[in-house]
């Protein structure tokens, strides 16, 4: 796992870029947080990355957006509002992970490991009393499971390395 420390929004931002920059067509992401943590300021900037110039809403009422980006298509994903697993079947997801879209999943632990194999990221704000403007400053895990990212994480692990904590 690799734990990093976001001071600002900027630093979220430089790391969903640093992680965008190693993704790829298929690849699955998963976003885990509370409300709040920072999953669709993390989406906006990732997304960003990817070259998609429109804006960027957590898709909680729809469920699904879908982005072209300059480098990927993007599908954006929230699982907020599933009440059953079987919706999850219903959104196609996994079709259009296997026709080379990128997939952003905004609530993934809601569902488990339906999911498969991909990168977890998990945000965690907590206040930061040191901070004038009362900014959040945001835990951000990072795990994989399955092999999707096993070649790319010491890549990874290097790229995140400014923002690592012990």
């Amino acid at each position: 796992m690799i734990r990093l420390t976001a001071q600002s929004t900027d630093d979220t931002r430089d790391i969903a870029t640093a992680i965008a920059m190693l993704a790829r067509a298929s690849d699955m992401i998963v976003l885990i947080g509370e409300m709040g943590s920072g999953k669709t300021t993390f989406s906006q900037h990732f997304a960003h990355a990817l070259g998609v110039t429109e804006p960027v809403t957590s898709p909680t009422f729809n469920l699904l957006h879908n982005y072209a980006g300059s480098r990927l298509k993007l599908h954006h994903a929230d699982l907020y509002r599933l009440e059953r697993t079987g919706e999850l079947d219903d959104l196609g997801l996994t079709e259009l992970q296997e026709a080379g879209g990128l997939m952003l999943v905004e609530w993934g632990d809601v569902v488990g490991d339906a999911l498969g194999t991909g990168l977890v990221v998990k945000l965690a704000a907590t206040a930061n009393a040191d901070a004038e403007d009362l900014a959040t400053v945001r835990q951000i895990d990072i795990d994989w499971r399955g092999l999707q990212w096993e070649t790319r994480w010491d890549k990874l692990r290097t790229s995140l390395t400014n923002w690592a904590t012990s």
